[in-house]
């Protein structure tokens, strides 16, 4: 189990890092196409969005308001949640006691995440922007993940009943 939680740490720690550049990657682009601030259209169709102070493209968009929306912020700002609620996951494995109420309840989060908000959003995108097929591959992705935690989030539930009924006997 030493290994486990070892291993759990250095992702978690990995998942953190990703969570906050993320945010701030979306934090950013929406601030810069919103101020009009580090961005340069490159001619009609497409957005440049620079590193601060340079003029080295950082993020390249379709120049459209509705692409910027539902094909650049809204999944940056859902792989921001992603990836701060699978560290909350993997921080459940490197706990002293496992079967927790507050380990379940990451894992619950977690899994409706995975199961709830891909679809959600790329079926509201749809409405005003074109989907494309690798979308979908990604939607059956996080689906998988989201039963796999859901079957985990049963067994944790099983585990704290006993760890219950242990403490109840003991």
């Amino acid at each position: 189990m030493k290994r486990v939680k070892i291993i759990a740490r250095a992702l978690y720690i990995i998942c953190r890092i990703l969570a906050v550049g993320y945010s701030l990657t979306t934090v950013y682009a929406a601030f810069c196409t919103l101020t009009g601030i580090w961005v340069s259209p490159d001619g009609n169709r497409l957005l440049h969005i620079f590193y601060p102070f340079t003029q080295s493209p950082f993020l390249i968009a379709d120049n459209n308001f509705r692409y910027i929306v539902f094909s650049l912020l809204l999944p940056l700002g859902l792989y921001s949640v992603f990836f701060w609620w699978v560290s909350n996951v993997f921080k459940v494995f490197f706990q002293d006691r496992l079967f927790t109420v507050e380990n379940i309840v990451h894992l619950n989060r977690f899994y409706l995440l995975n199961l709830i908000a891909p679809v959600s959003a790329t079926l509201a995108g749809s409405f005003f922007v074109p989907v494309n097929s690798i979308i979908w591959e990604l939607i059956v992705v996080h689906s998988i993940l989201g039963v796999f935690t859901y079957f985990f989030t049963a067994i944790f539930k099983q585990g704290l009943d006993l760890q219950n009924e242990q403490d109840l006997f003991i």
